[in-house]
């Protein structure tokens, strides 16, 4: 096939491009797209009851969908543009022939591709926010908040951590693959909006292991695509997700058998989502030996929030959390940023952010083995200080556009609407080979529902 005559091949395929790292780029992007579309439209689908099947499922492709409209008309410039303020860019459209075809910022990749790459993490991260919401949230009042969120609180994450001319990009803050834009921010606002939204009923089968399953194997592309380039470092970040992952699943399944005496798949999930969330902060930073601390952290501590501090603090059991995004997001992420600010190895940062900076990017105990405890200090005290500003942003604004939408629509669903679910919200009900929920009166008894869940007068399972 022949180049239009108007078409040169320098211009098709100019110098600084690598045609290596965008083939990669692209394939990661899409890895992590497959996580939310079909990994998590899967997963939110078979958690619930069939009842909620298809609005919790909706709720997910709605918010892929909005989040890549809302991406190109102002959200890209807003996360990586132009700076308007330390901690957002200036509103822009992406969509403009000459800027696409451009040079990034980073890396030897057209705009084109960043913009798809950072779309499907923008994506992910409001549907993470959806967890905490199936089955409660007035689906209008989520067309309002997905892209009002994406504007207001992601769009701040994004620029003051990612963006060069962010305010703690400038402070040397390590968040490799956004512990703190995506997880930690969605585990704060999916908690804070469900406080103003709460309450479920939940129960499970064998098809959250094929979400799980996806949402893990797209993590690949979640890590292994954020140094831009095919290099060793994101080999490194790729292997060592999978090995914090296992550990702290293979943990979490130890500590179900421990104390409750039965292996549970829902906990292995969880156990599974918390070491692929602590990792990713830390992914292509630190040895595989912290990797394994890493997981066994992420494994045990965000078990013990769920399982046992849960159940003791008044806010935490006052909040109807649907797939726990507290625990497995705020918590876990908020862990593996801590820990990065212990396990970060200089050299490896080096590596990852292509600067000779002796004093950022060093992690506590390198610090103290260098000589340095200084800067490695100083490097711990930068990672709490995002937990902080993420939190606070987070809580703020997400409840700010709770109130605002509380306004216009209801956020919740109606008393109707909670008895009837998918078919008076949308007319239509999911396929499934059970009934809504009572051949499962065996979930009463599981590890997950023993303390939280009781059968109604028609069989059903309800929250205590």
């Amino acid at each position: 096939m022949s180049l239009p005559a108007n078409l040169q091949t320098d211009e098709a395929s100019p110098d600084w491009l690598n045609k290596g790292d965008n083939a990669w780029q692209l394939t990661a992007a899409t890895l992590v797209g497959m996580q939310s579309v079909p990994g998590l439209v899967i997963l939110y689908g078979s958690i619930v009851k069939k009842k909620w099947a298809v609005n919790s499922a909706f709720m997910a492709l709605y918010a892929f969908a909005a989040v890549l409209v809302c991406w190109v008309g102002w959200g890209y410039q807003m996360s990586f543009g132009k700076n308007f303020i330390d901690f957002m860019g200036r509103p822009d459209v992406s969509l403009d022939e000459k800027f696409l075809l451009e040079r990034t910022f980073v890396g030897y990749l057209p705009n084109a591709t960043m913009i798809y790459f950072q779309f499907v993490f923008a994506a992910i991260t409001l549907i993470l926010i959806a967890g905490a919401l199936l089955g409660r949230m007035n689906f209008h009042a989520w067309m309002l908040f997905v892209p009002l969120w994406l504007t207001f609180s992601y769009t701040i994450g994004a620029y003051s951590m990612w963006c060069p001319g962010g305010w703690l990009a400038k402070k040397g803050i390590i968040d490799y693959s956004g512990g703190y834009v995506i997880h930690l921010s969605s585990g704060v606002a999916g908690f804070t909006a469900a406080f103003w939204v709460s309450k479920l009923t939940i129960i499970t089968n064998f098809r959250i292991l094929l979400g799980a399953g996806l949402l893990w194997m797209g993590w690949t592309g979640f890590n292994g695509g954020d140094p831009y380039t095919v290099s060793v470092d994101a080999s490194l970040a790729v292997l060592n997700t999978h090995v914090c992952t296992a550990t702290s699943l293979l943990t979490w399944l130890f500590l179900d058998i421990l104390f409750f005496g039965k292996p549970s798949v829902i906990g292995a999930t969880q156990g599974m989502i918390t070491g692929l969330v602590c990792i990713t902060p830390a992914a292509g930073v630190v040895q595989g030996w912290a990797a394994i601390i890493m997981g066994i952290m992420s494994g045990s501590i965000p078990w013990y929030t769920m399982m046992v501090l849960h159940k003791k603090f008044w806010l935490l059991k006052q909040v109807d959390d649907t797939m726990a995004v507290f625990h497995t997001h705020a918590v876990a992420g908020s862990l593996g940023g801590i820990l990065t600010g212990l396990f970060a190895n200089p050299k490896l940062c080096r590596l990852f952010y292509l600067v000779d900076d002796w004093q950022h990017y060093i992690g506590f105990f390198y610090g103290l083995q260098s000589g340095r405890p200084a800067a490695g200090f100083k490097q711990l005290g930068i990672q709490l200080l995002g937990i902080v500003f993420v939190i606070g942003v987070n809580v703020v604004v997400t409840s700010l556009i709770c109130l605002l939408i509380r306004l216009v629509v209801p956020l919740r669903l109606a008393d109707e609407e909670l008895q009837i679910g998918d078919d008076a919200i949308h007319g239509e009900e999911a396929y499934a080979l059970w009934g809504d929920g009572e051949k499962f009166e065996s979930r009463i008894n599981s590890v997950y529902g023993a303390e939280d869940y009781h059968t109604g007068p028609k069989g059903e399972v309800q929250m205590a």
